[in-house]
């Protein structure tokens, strides 16, 4: 299987870089073809310039490179720390150049863009890893788990991906080292469980 992981976190200690070892040792093991960008290794540019919005817009070589692979990927990881309930900007401006209209989604003919994406994503699952500094279940009772929706209703759901898995490790900041060798253990687990 091709499978596109994609890491944001800026500290290349953080549990987030552990996380993202395990899956690519996990998927390496499994013999999978990886796709693995670390966004703020790369540099990536979050913004995303009014010339390419429209769907036929020539894009630059490196986003070019990034909607090839998200197309032709099986699988889809996403690995991030819960930042006031949402992605790292980096990644959400990953988000708003590569998953993109043509790439993965299209309103369907006769619409004019007001109604509902017709998914293009060839994968079939996602994974997504997050950390956070919040118990579990006050990220639900008290702000209603907005990365659950945001990666499972607003944007995979809605590009054709009917497979969501998400895994939140918290609370990070006052975990053992034990506890963490755990958690990668379990990410290692649903790697191979989920992508076969």
């Amino acid at each position: 299987m091709k499978i596109s992981v994609i890491l944001a976190h800026p500290n290349k200690e953080s549990f987030n870089h552990a996380i993202a070892r395990a899956v690519l040792q996990a998927l390496e093991a499994n013999r999978h073809q990886v796709f693995f960008h670390d966004l703020y290794q790369e540099k990536f540019d979050a913004i995303l310039p009014a010339a390419e919005i429209a769907r036929d817009a020539p894009l630059p070589d490196d986003i070019a490179i990034h909607c090839r692979e998200i197309a032709a990927a099986d699988g889809i990881i996403i690995i991030h720390p819960n930042w006031w309930g949402q992605p790292p900007a980096i990644l959400k401006g990953w988000v708003d150049r590569v998953i993109r209209p043509g790439v993965a989604y299209e309103f369907l003919e006769g619409d004019s863009g007001e109604g509902v994406p017709h998914g293009l994503l060839k994968a079939k699952t996602v994974l997504v890893f997050n950390t956070s500094n919040t118990a579990a279940a006050r990220e639900v009772e008290v702000f209603g788990d907005p990365l659950e929706t945001l990666w499972k209703n607003c944007i995979f759901g809605l590009c054709g991906v009917r497979q969501f898995h998400r895994r939140m490790f918290g609370i990070v900041v006052v975990s053992s080292e034990e506890q963490r060798k755990k958690w990668l253990a379990e990410a290692e687990e649903m790697v191979n469980n989920i992508f076969v």
